[in-house]
């Protein structure tokens, strides 16, 4: 067969499966509210349809990076594709909250399996100036899915119903199976298979486990609540067990020289940047606009184009960019600096009324930052590592990015009902003397939501309260904006310490 046949073959199943991973993330909370009518699911029960997929997501792909440099990046890449493929035939015929659930924690660790060991099928197969190409696609694809995600969510379930979502996910998969011969096969290590680090790998997925449970469930229990503390020590335990097995076992499932190559976690942090950065307006934003902008929910969705829309550009012209002499380190830098400078100017350009174009610069400013790292890092990052050490690599890149991801979110919407109490309890409490009726709605206003609060208030006065609950959650916004610009700053000092080696970042880019 044509090589280069072969070569578009291979990408477009690469990337046909990437597609479906961060549409699925981006997408499925479209579907909530009918899946919860549906199946009379909890609020509990409903948020652990995302949760479950994004905590195994994040458990297992370091698993499944170890594992494809030990029985082959093609036969787990298919092993994903096959789980995920199952899992959403599973989520379309699901008839309860509790196999929907399950369902969606077996999704991810499909998905893990695909981006892990996709990203080291890519790193392999292509070389040069091939390979900053496939990765440009890479991150173009990746922002099409998070972008296209609810839009075409939201088509199918207004046309055929929520069950529709997760047959479109099966059926994708499904032409990813069938395009498998495009993959080479790749060299397995049948001695090291004999030999995996299995309890490494478990202890490794308890911890990570301990931690997601933490965050996940901290805004249910309470994050001074004695579960969360037993879960946050049973997170440190387990990885100092972790650590300290990987420093003595022959064939680790994490290789901690990882972690003393500069230009590696450089890169790795880049994503946590863009978590802090991106991820978290991607899933607060929407709130805000409703709430203090008064847009409609398609209004905001159609808004929120504005912080997308970039993640279709920016990775390719990175990758242009580099091609043509500019040093990657520079790219990183501006991308860092355009999150920086989005976050920043949304602090000034945003308050209650202000027109929506005024919000334009700020957003597409963040976008720009998502999409010039999207491009170039998961490239860069296993370009610096060694080949037989890839799929390991790719593994550690998304526990960083995707842990970064949850632990950002958390820490967004903590901060958010926390300074949102402060700025209200105090004016509240002339109307509302129960602490309990208090958090909740503190709490409700956090959601998004100013009727509900409305009515323990006295008639006359809604008005001036609905006023206030506004100014209150722009106020917190603003509060919250600020420390994700702290948390940038520090990181950015830090990656470009971590990045500066002018010659051996170009040394990495070039075809060998």
């Amino acid at each position: 067969m044509n090589q280069s046949i072969v070569d578009k073959g291979l990408l477009l199943v690469i990337l046909l499966a990437i597609f479906v991973v961060p549409s699925s993330i981006s997408g499925t909370a479209v579907a909530l509210p009918a899946i919860g009518i549906d199946t009379r699911a909890s609020l509990t029960s409903l948020q652990w349809v995302v949760n479950a997929f994004n905590l195994t997501f994040a458990c297992f792909t370091l698993a499944w990076g170890a594992l494809a440099d030990t029985f082959g990046r093609k036969r787990c890449f298919l092993m994903g594709a096959a789980l995920y493929t199952l899992a959403s035939l599973l989520s379309a015929i699901a008839d309860s909250p509790l196999v929907l659930d399950f369902a969606r924690a077996v999704a991810g660790i499909g998905a893990a399996a695909i981006f892990s060991c996709g990203i080291a099928i890519l790193s392999t197969h292509f070389d040069g100036a091939a390979r900053m190409r496939a990765f440009s696609l890479f991150g173009t694809v990746a922002g099409l899915g998070v972008s296209l995600g609810p839009t075409l969510s939201g088509l199918m379930l207004d046309g055929f119903g929520w069950r529709a979502i997760f047959w479109g996910h099966a059926v994708a998969l499904m032409l990813v199976l069938l395009g498998s011969p495009f993959i080479h096969r790749d060299m397995t290590n049948d001695r090291a298979s004999s030999r995996f680090d299995t309890l490494g790998a478990t202890l490794f997925i308890l911890a990570l486990l301990a931690l997601m449970m933490a965050i996940v469930q901290g805004s249910q229990w309470g994050w001074r609540s004695n579960g969360v503390y037993v879960l946050i020590v049973a997170f440190i335990g387990l990885l100092m067990v972790f650590v300290r097995r990987e420093m003595h076992h022959g064939h680790p499932i994490l290789d901690l020289s990882l972690l003393a190559n500069r230009i590696f976690v450089g890169m790795a942090l880049v994503t946590v940047a863009a978590s802090f950065g991106f991820v978290t307006l991607l899933t607060y934003l929407p709130s805000y606009l409703s709430t203090v902008l008064h847009l409609t929910a398609t209004q905001a969705g159609l808004s929120m184009l504005l912080l997308t829309m970039p993640m279709l550009v920016c990775p390719m012209l990175a990758g242009k960019l580099v091609m043509r002499g500019v040093s990657s380190a520079s790219v990183l830098n501006a991308s860092l600096l355009c999150l920086l400078g989005g976050i920043l100017l949304l602090v000034m350009a945003s308050y209650p009324g202000v027109p929506l174009w005024q919000l334009a610069a700020p957003l597409l400013l963040v976008g720009a930052g998502m999409g010039l790292s999207a491009g170039l890092v998961d490239g860069m990052a296993l370009k610096a590592v060694a080949e037989e050490k890839a799929g390991m690599a790719a593994g550690l890149l998304n526990t960083f990015r995707l842990g970064s991801e949850a632990i950002a979110v958390a820490l967004y919407g903590s901060l958010l009902t926390t300074l949102l109490g402060e700025r209200l309890r105090a004016s509240l409490a002339i109307w509302v003397s129960d602490g309990d009726i208090l958090s909740r709605v503190v709490n409700a206003v956090a959601a998004g939501n100013l009727d509900v609060p409305l009515p323990v208030v006295a008639a006359g006065k809604s008005e001036w309260v609905k006023n206030l609950l506004i100014s209150g959650y722009d106020d917190a916004f603003h509060g919250v904006l600020w420390v994700l610009a702290a948390i940038i700053l520090i990181l950015a000092i830090l990656i470009a310490w971590l990045i500066r080696p002018h010659k051996v970042l170009v040394a990495v880019t070039q075809p060998q």
